[in-house]
């Protein structure tokens, strides 16, 4: 009888160990340097090379403050994520670009990711999340 005790306190802390896993971490975003703080900044969360700057998995809007503010994606599974975030000063809920498609407000991406005569690459601003939640400070 005590093994079969054994045994089911052991599935049953399992268990517990496997949907503490699940639950995932968190993703804060410090944004900072902001030239402003007019309006709000959109930041976009992706999971995939295939969606960076294209398909959002999570996206929300922070007020400014101080010239800077601060988002925090919660519950986020291990796995490989970008951030590219811009400051939509007119709230017209897009980036503004000129007409040779350079971007007209201020941007940037996971881990200060720079384009060179282009958008940042995935590979520049991919990270992983493995057991422990993490800060990005992305500075303007």
């Amino acid at each position: 009888m005590a093994t079969l005790v054994k045994i089911f306190m052991f599935i049953l802390f399992s268990q517990f160990l496997n949907a503490y896993d699940a639950s995932g971490q968190d993703i804060t975003i410090q944004i900072k340097n902001i030239d402003n703080n007019k309006e709000y900044v959109f930041v976009v969360l992706y999971n995939a090379k295939d969606a960076f700057l294209n398909e959002s998995y999570k996206g929300v809007k922070s007020n400014i403050k101080q010239n800077s503010c601060e988002v925090i994606f919660k519950n986020i599974p291990k796995g490989v994520y970008a951030i590219s975030l811009f400051h939509d000063e007119n709230e017209n809920n897009k980036m503004d670009k000129n007409f040779l498609n350079i971007p007209m407000e201020d941007y940037g991406c996971s881990n200060n990711a720079k384009g060179f005569m282009g958008p940042p690459k995935w590979e520049d601003a991919k990270f992983e999340i493995k057991n422990k939640s993490i800060t990005q400070i992305i500075t303007l």
